[in-house]
């Protein structure tokens, strides 16, 4: 039911984004949700197309696909062996350095590319306060160190994986970073690809324009008003 929801709510939060409405006017319960509202908006989506299938009269053969694969790469968590190759995958894949990565770059991402004082803002307009300062220190300063820190460290005193006394392979270990490598890398990976799609002159122009801010008209705070052309505006 969770993943009937979230995807259910995602689609009507982009329909009444897009219409500029709150959701309570696009979501009309009733078959009219399931045939009319929902529809229609995975034709305004980008690549409307592949949603239409993935969703759609097909969507059957694809969740068969789905989980089939889930299905095949489940037996070998389920064999004598399983336990050992479930903790593979846990610990490369699920927790410890993967996550560490990733909050770090979350955090560098709010606190300094898109801005602790403009999120600030942003918090004061839904919520009608601002959070105090202790936040903005951690988004900008703490926890990117520790993450960074605690990475670091990890990586320098890495010994091979053990369960119940077994000692992992070579091998076992190169699996498992691979594993880990194969979402660690789409953070930089989309950064490379979206500085070379990005038009513009020199490097730090094409850093500018990627990373500006995609807003709404009305998202826009006083300040940043004489300063429009910096800004992705959607209209």
């Amino acid at each position: 039911m969770k993943w009937s929801g979230f995807v259910v709510f995602s689609v009507l939060g982009f329909m009444a984004t897009e219409q500029g409405v709150t959701v309570d006017v696009v979501a009309k319960s009733g078959p009219g949700l399931a045939f009319i509202a929902y529809p229609k908006a995975v034709s305004l989506m980008p690549l409307a197309p592949l949603w239409s299938i993935l969703v759609g009269r097909r969507r059957e053969i694809f969740i068969l696909v789905t989980s089939l694969v889930g299905f095949l790469l489940g037996l070998f968590h389920v064999t004598n062996g399983g336990v050992y190759v479930f903790t593979l995958f846990d610990y490369y894949s699920a927790s410890g350095m993967v996550l560490l990565w990733f909050c770090f770059f979350e955090c560098v991402a709010v606190a300094w590319v898109y801005g602790g004082e403009r999120f600030y803002d942003n918090i004061q307009g839904m919520v009608g306060s601002r959070p105090g300062p202790w936040l903005r220190i951690c988004w900008t300063v703490l926890t990117p160190l520790l993450t960074a820190g605690i990475f670091v460290f990890s990586l320098v005193t890495h010994t091979p994986l053990k369960y119940d006394g077994y000692v992992y392979p070579r091998y076992a270990d190169a699996v498992g970073w691979m594993l880990a490598l194969l979402s660690m890398v789409t953070i930089p990976g989309y950064l490379v690809i979206r500085l070379v799609l990005t038009p513009g002159g020199s490097l730090l122009q094409r850093w500018r324009t990627a990373t500006a801010p995609v807003l709404e008209p009305h998202q826009l705070r006083a300040r940043d008003r004489p300063q429009v052309p910096m800004y992705q505006l959607r209209h």
